[in-house]
């Protein structure tokens, strides 16, 4: 059993900055590709940032330039978000899975998700 655990969610101010971190454990620790995704009900789910184990960091256009991904996607990945806006107010959860397209398509593992909230 595969667990993916996030952390570092919380509440800012517009133009903070948060550190999200997901760490994996379990029977399988080794993954290719992990990424973020965030959630809201008004919106849906939307892919933010992704990195393979070779690197390659990508990050959506409505965050390119102020979040940044970063990790081994082996059992870590980080997400530095900073010039935060209330637009950016979700659920983010981490996804690891084998490859990119698996990533992409919200297959894989899913971990329990960490608010985020921006507001003043």
């Amino acid at each position: 059993q595969v667990q993916l655990v996030e952390s570092g969610g919380g509440l800012v101010q517009p133009g903070g900055s948060l550190r999200l971190s997901c760490a994996a454990s379990g029977s399988i620790l080794s993954f290719a590709v992990m990424g973020w995704y965030r959630q809201t009900p008004g919106k849906g789910r939307e892919l933010v940032a992704t990195i393979t184990r070779a690197g390659a960091p990508a990050v959506a256009d409505s965050v390119k330039g102020r979040f940044t991904i970063s990790g081994n996607a082996k059992n870590t990945v980080y997400l530095q978000m900073n010039s935060l806006k209330p637009e950016d107010t979700a659920v983010y959860y981490c996804a690891a899975a084998p490859n990119l397209s698996t990533v992409v398509a919200g297959k894989g593992n899913w971990g329990q998700g960490t608010q985020v909230t921006v507001s003043s």
